[in-house]
């Protein structure tokens, strides 16, 4: 038996994919190595990963001064408890975020990945508003939002559609609609227009009574990496500031670059009162999270008595390993090289979506930074319309890991990502659109 057959066949017998529905998917592929971005399966056949393998590699697969930085922290601290205890990578990372993140965004809470981070987020605001003898038990989000699969994530994102099973269990959360748009898109600021009216009379209503507004900047990701503009997020935020209720900004997919800038609330000139980081805060190598908010709700937690102090933990809570990636991945962040990339795939995403337009089967073309989008027109949308698996068969064939939202095909590649690796992507949506949409 090969390789790739026996590592398919064990899988079959004792693994439990997400996303996936067990009985009628094909057997996975089997993953032997990777670097940059490409993935080599067992059998010898390449994939060029177009999607950051979830979102989360940012300079490309086993990229060697992340490798080398997690070797050297493995010599010398794996693992230790941190409550009652510290250590300098996770010192120094948030030193490092606090001085890039806007305003006074300085404290971080660390945990494991992107729905703990929005879980601490949410946790974080009731408990802040209880703190300060208020009752404020209302969340506000955006339809089509997704933050997470934790319980107070989904219920944040309940409006998606992907937590119809457990609605049961779900909290309630007010949506608001959402200004989506894309290039060429002549009702933009009638959408949000619409959209901050609906904020005013949700304002007018229920504001003493809201902790918070969690919300995707920029970009809804797994929604259908459907765009906003930055002028509707500082509209949005003078509008919640004055209210009193406080901001979260979800950004576990849009920091770290995705949006043309090391974060999108510095693009968009927002600074919220809680962020929430985590896919590429490693660049890829290991889970971690942090949600880092403003020092007057730190201020809030602060007293003789444990009562007011944030109970809230997790067994590897600022793992040095995870903070020693985060930290050289920073590095590579910082160098001249990385931003300069930003700015040559969002020239190239540009270029093609321009001349993709045209063609009668695409709609909706769109860029944000590295990442862009468009729709294939078909019989059904959203992320569960049939065409979805068809088009992810039809890239795999092709040797290229992109995996559509249902009728939305987007590219969210690593920064080392080659123009002509992108063309070839392109080259290929094309096609797609002519023999599947």
């Amino acid at each position: 038996m090969t390789p790739g057959n026996e590592t398919s066949d064990l899988d079959r017998r004792h693994l439990w994919h997400p996303f996936t529905q067990e009985k009628t998917s094909p057997p996975p592929i089997a993953i032997r190595e990777a670097r940059g971005a490409v993935l080599t399966a067992e059998d010898g056949r390449q994939y060029l990963d177009l999607i950051s393998s979830w979102w989360v590699t940012l300079h490309g697969h086993a990229h060697p001064a992340i490798a080398a930085a997690i070797a050297r922290q493995a010599e010398r601290l794996e693992q230790v408890i941190f409550a009652g205890f510290t250590h300098r990578p996770a010192v120094e990372l948030a030193h490092r975020l606090a001085a890039l993140l806007p305003g006074d965004l300085d404290r971080v809470f660390f945990s494991d990945d992107g729905s703990t981070a929005v879980e601490v987020a949410l946790k974080l605001s009731h408990q802040y508003w209880r703190n300060r003898g208020q009752v404020r038990r209302r969340f506000l989000a955006f339809d089509g939002g997704y933050h997470g699969d934790t319980v107070g994530a989904m219920s944040a994102g309940a409006r998606s559609g992907f937590f119809d099973a457990f609605s049961g269990l779900l909290f309630q959360v007010d949506c608001l609609p959402y200004p989506e748009t894309w290039q060429g898109d002549d009702a933009v600021e009638e959408k949000e227009a619409a959209a901050l009216a609906a904020l005013d009379s949700y304002l007018d209503e229920h504001g003493p009574e809201t902790a918070a507004m969690i919300l995707e900047p920029l970009i809804q990701g797994a929604g259908g990496m459907r765009m906003c503009r930055p002028e509707f997020l500082r509209a949005l935020a003078k509008r919640l500031r004055q209210d009193g209720t406080l901001l979260i900004f979800d950004e576990v997919m849009t920091g770290f670059g995705r949006t043309g800038a090391l974060f999108a609330c510095l693009k968009a000139k927002v600074t919220p009162d809680l962020i929430c980081l985590s896919k590429g805060l490693t660049g890829g190598f290991l889970p971690l999270s942090v949600t880092v908010c403003r020092n007057h709700i730190y201020e809030a937690f602060l007293d003789e008595s444990f009562g007011k102090a944030f109970a809230h933990g997790h067994s590897y809570t600022a793992n040095p390993l995870g903070c020693a990636a985060a930290l050289a991945s920073l590095d590579l962040l910082e160098g001249e090289e990385t931003p300069r990339r930003w700015s040559e795939i969002e020239a190239l995403h540009r270029r093609r979506l321009t001349a993709l337009s045209a063609h009668p089967k695409v709609a909706r073309a769109r860029v944000t930074g590295t990442v862009a989008a468009l729709d294939l027109k078909t019989d059904e949308t959203g992320y569960f319309a049939a065409v979805g698996p068809r088009l992810k068969d039809f890239f795999l064939r092709r040797g290229l890991l992109i995996r559509p939202l249902g009728n939305v095909v987007y590219l969210l590649a690593p920064y080392c990502i080659t123009n002509a690796e992108l063309d070839l992507a392109y080259d290929a949506i094309e096609t797609a659109a002519d023999e599947i949409a």
